[in-house]
């Protein structure tokens, strides 16, 4: 009976191992090839610890920011809204559709915005029209997985695809397969025509134009890195690599000022996601049972934004390595010397400031020997020179220089201390 049972347990077994390996090679969602990419680690700073919470428990998700010319802020939500916040006013409930998975924002030239719908495609909306679809399909496919949007000067529209094999609920499968099916694509409203800019690009998804718009940066997730493509001069229609080795996936990409760009990225990095693309029948695995994708991704647990200059030199870091006050940082936009961060596991968008009046600015005083202020000299505008922090002259011994670095300390209604700015 005892041996019978054994023998019994034992066929079970090998009938649950037999099935589980049918499973995850036979029916297998994805064709995988391995990924070696060790991204860059660097020293965490908790700078975004110190952000501003807007619109906090107000807005679901907003995954991406834009700000059009008169200063309005806007971003979409997780529950189908467009929501705004106008320059010294409240947010607004603006515009709603019907979709829980609009991501991808950015303000037109002729006013509006361009939206990204990963589930329906690209999208004009108006305060009269409201939402108008311009490009729902692609060489007689559906479009899907629609990501980030930038209008270029001359009209045409440059947007990302993520994947045109995997759906969007299915996003990590094209991390797990590591293999190119995103593409970068131009809509002509004019002729209202959509051509294929590049293809098999890894997990194609924000996008940017450079200053001249002599070049459009693509990031690819998964690869760690940002393409350039070039639109014009002696390059135009080749691509290169802008940066690489990133220290964290590249999510959206918006430029800067000063010709730069601000770049999020999203901390997919952990021990569990590094060993799994160590070896196919774990990537089949993890495609198998979904929920294992939990176990081994990192984006929840911290942020990181990076500030990239035109040479792919990283310029500024911030982060909230601890994961304390913001996660999962999708995008991140420069305006009037702050930085706008939407995240995905987030229910506020933060602001964080950029730069302290010291360093915008540069202020002299002339001390006499009873303390009294006999002359002033700055450059309030900081056209010349700022931060100013030592002034050496001839010996003195009827006055004293003594240099200002305006920043002055308030207390918070929580009776925390922090830094505001003049």
């Amino acid at each position: 009976m005892a041996t019978n049972l054994i023998k019994a347990s034992s066929s079970l077994v090998l009938a649950v191992l037999v099935a589980l390996t049918v499973q995850i090679f036979y029916f297998s969602p994805i064709d995988p090839v391995l990924l070696d990419i060790k991204p860059v680690s660097l020293t965490k700073d908790n700078q975004l610890q110190n952000i501003i919470k807007l619109g906090e428990g107000l807005l679901n998700e907003p995954e991406d920011v834009c700000v059009d010319k008169e200063g309005t802020l806007y971003t979409a939500t997780r529950d189908g809204w467009i929501k705004r916040l106008p320059r010294n006013g409240n947010w607004e409930n603006w515009k709603h559709m019907d979709s829980d998975s609009i991501i991808g924002i950015t303000t037109a030239k002729d006013g509006g915005l361009f939206v990204c719908d990963v589930k329906k495609g690209l999208f004009k909306v108006t305060e009269e029209d409201g939402f108008s679809v311009l490009v729902s399909q692609v060489n007689g496919s559906q479009l899907r997985f629609a990501d980030d949007v930038i209008e270029a000067s001359d009209g045409n529209i440059y947007f990302s695809v993520v994947t045109t094999k995997f759906d969007p609920k299915d996003w990590y499968l094209d991390v797990l397969e590591a293999r190119p099916h995103g593409q970068l694509l131009k809509y002509n409203p004019t002729s209202n025509e959509t051509l294929i800019v590049l293809d098999n690009v890894a997990f194609a998804n924000g996008v940017a134009l450079s200053k001249d718009e002599d070049y459009i940066v693509l990031c690819e997730t998964w690869k760690y890195r940002c393409l350039r493509h070039w639109l014009k001069g002696k390059n135009k229609g080749t691509t290169d690599i802008l940066i690489e080795n990133l220290p964290g996936a590249p999510d959206n990409i918006n430029s800067a000022p000063d010709g730069s760009f601000w770049i999020a990225l999203i901390q997919l990095t952990s021990e569990g996601l590094e060993f799994v693309h160590k070896y196919k029948i774990t990537k089949h695995l993890v495609a198998s049972f979904p929920r294992l994708i939990n176990l081994v991704n990192g984006a929840k647990e911290k942020a990181m934004v990076v500030n990239v200059a035109t040479n792919g030199k990283i310029m500024k870091k911030f982060d909230d390595g601890d994961g304390k006050v913001i996660t999962f940082v999708t995008s991140a936009l420069e305006f009037e010397d702050h930085l706008y961060l939407g995240s995905l596991n987030s229910n506020f968008v933060g602001k964080l400031p950029l730069y302290t009046s010291a360093s915008k600015s540069a202020t002299v005083v002339k001390v006499d020997t009873n303390g009294k202020i006999i002359g002033k000299y700055d450059d309030k505008d900081g056209k010349v020179i700022t931060f100013v922090t030592m002034l050496c002259g001839g010996l003195r011994t009827t006055f004293t220089y003594v240099v200002l670095i305006p920043i002055y300390w308030k207390i918070t209604l929580n009776q925390t201390i922090e830094t505001s700015y003049v």
